[in-house]
């Protein structure tokens, strides 16, 4: 059996006591093979482990070793690994005008430039993938393992447009391989990324009107804007103006009509953001159902705003975020906690490390957020009638461009900001921005010159940490 070096897991954690641990595991083992088979990702090494007899080759400074796991069926094996896929990342070969990893600052950690198009991605953290590169292997598999769901980007479902906006030619026909999985009954999640003046207006109806005919047992259809940030070097690019955003939610709204009547449910959202530039209340809170489109930023404002009144029970929050997958060793469900705060203490500073001492519960308090929170939070903050509870917009000078959203804030935004704000006041961050601890130009709380604490991105949250409840 060839084994290519690149392709081998390696432990990053042994649980003490545990069988992984008990039969000589250690962290940095490279597992060479798991039953005589060398796992292409975390998909077949969780099948591979699911068994009371393991043999493991290992590859241990050079030394290979035989190692033999005995458990029960039932137990935990005990180790964890460095990544999600052990042989290469399918990375993506288009080179879309809107790609946010195109409009990147330089220096930042190398993992965040990777642009995968990856289905398995898709299925572990929610990632989007054009299929430009799926194959009918990559078929036979996501419907023999029911790997669902998957999340597809659409953009535009003229071929033309298509093959234009993912400057791959292979766009233009891609959107098969969706027919494909719908008839083999995977849920899709589809997503349209609309480019003023090119899949907006009535490119972006026969968009919605081709859903309906060809793609109608879609789960989801979210309509977002692009984000353009000052590194953008395509000219094409920019913001919406106020009519175009306007006419997006009037067609959106305008097909949710028609799928409710027809297919009874409404289908197609379209983002919180589109609402805040097109200048609309949003839609009500239940209309949104289950927010199954929420880590679109669809229907967050609603229900942060139900949360926060206290009108359910339990928060959403953020799972995951633009880059959450690059940095992240597959944790139990996939997703990579954003923070290492303990369940009674969502106020907790990130990491637990050690900042300067936390001014009292007493002091005034100050809500940090981006442009776009800022608006939704005003209103909310308004009614509770406590003058001492503000909002700090932070404007993002360090992507600059359109990019207004609380996750995409970063250490040394918040660094200005607070440099300038009063010592001693309470200054609530909220842990979307954060991953393992860490904001994306790689500079943690603990370099921030206020005390910050983090608190997890819900209104319940906020609400505790401000002692409304």
């Amino acid at each position: 059996m060839h084994t290519d070096d690149a392709a081998m897991p390696r432990v990053v954690l042994v649980e003490p006591d545990s069988p992984a641990e008990r039969a000589g595991l250690l962290v940095g083992d490279a597992l060479r093979s798991i039953g005589g088979e060398q796992p292409r990702d975390i998909l077949e090494y969780r099948t591979l482990v699911d068994s009371d007899e393991i043999a493991f080759v290992v590859d241990r400074n050079g030394l290979t070793l035989d190692i033999d796991v005995e458990k029960t069926v039932a137990e935990p094996l005990g180790i964890e690994v460095q990544s999600a896929v052990f042989d290469e990342v399918r990375t993506c070969d288009n080179h879309c005008e809107f790609c946010f990893i195109y409009q990147l600052p330089p220096n930042l950690r190398k993992s965040l430039y990777l642009k995968d198009d990856d289905y398995r991605l898709s299925f572990l953290y929610g990632n989007y993938t054009t299929l430009t590169r799926f194959t009918e292997a990559d078929l036979e598999r996501v419907i023999t393992e029911k790997l669902s769901p998957l999340n597809v980007s659409i953009h535009a479902t003229n071929p033309k447009i298509r093959e234009e906006l993912l400057r791959n030619r292979r766009g233009a026909s891609s959107l098969r391989w969706l027919s494909a999985l719908l008839d083999a009954g995977t849920e899709i999640h589809g997503q349209v990324v609309v480019c003023p003046g090119i899949n907006d207006g009535d490119v972006l109806d026969q968009t919605l009107a081709d859903v309906y005919d060809k793609y109608s047992r879609l789960e989801t259809v979210a309509v977002v804007p692009l984000g353009v940030s000052k590194y953008s070097n395509e000219p094409r690019m920019r913001e919406h103006t106020l009519a175009e955003a306007q006419r997006v939610v009037d067609i959106v709204e305008g097909w949710q009509d028609i799928y409710s009547q027809t297919l009874g449910r409404p289908l197609v959202q379209a983002s919180d953001e589109y609402y805040l530039m097109a200048q609309r209340p949003f839609p009500a809170h239940e209309s949104y159902g289950d927010v199954p489109m929420y880590e679109d930023g669809i229907g967050m404002a609603r229900s942060f705003e139900a949360e926060f009144s206290g009108a359910v029970d339990s928060g959403i929050g953020t799972q995951a975020g633009f880059f959450a997958w690059v940095d992240a060793a597959p944790a139990e469900g996939y997703r990579a906690p954003r923070t290492c705060g303990t369940d009674d203490s969502p106020t907790s500073v990130a990491g637990g490390a050690s900042v300067m001492l936390r001014p009292r519960r007493t002091a005034p308090v100050a809500i940090l957020t981006g442009t776009l929170g800022a608006q939704v939070l005003a209103p909310l903050i308004a009614q509770i009638d406590r003058d001492d509870v503000r909002i700090i917009e932070v404007e993002n000078e360090f992507f600059g461009g359109n990019v207004g959203v609380a996750g995409l804030m970063v250490g040394a935004d918040l660094q200005r900001v607070l440099a300038v704000e009063p010592e001693g006041q309470r200054y609530l961050l909220p842990d979307v921005c954060l991953n393992r601890g860490v904001f994306l130009d790689g500079l943690s709380p603990d370099d921030l010159p206020r005390p910050v604490e983090i608190i997890a991105t819900d209104g319940i949250a906020l609400r505790k940490a401000l002692e409304l409840s």
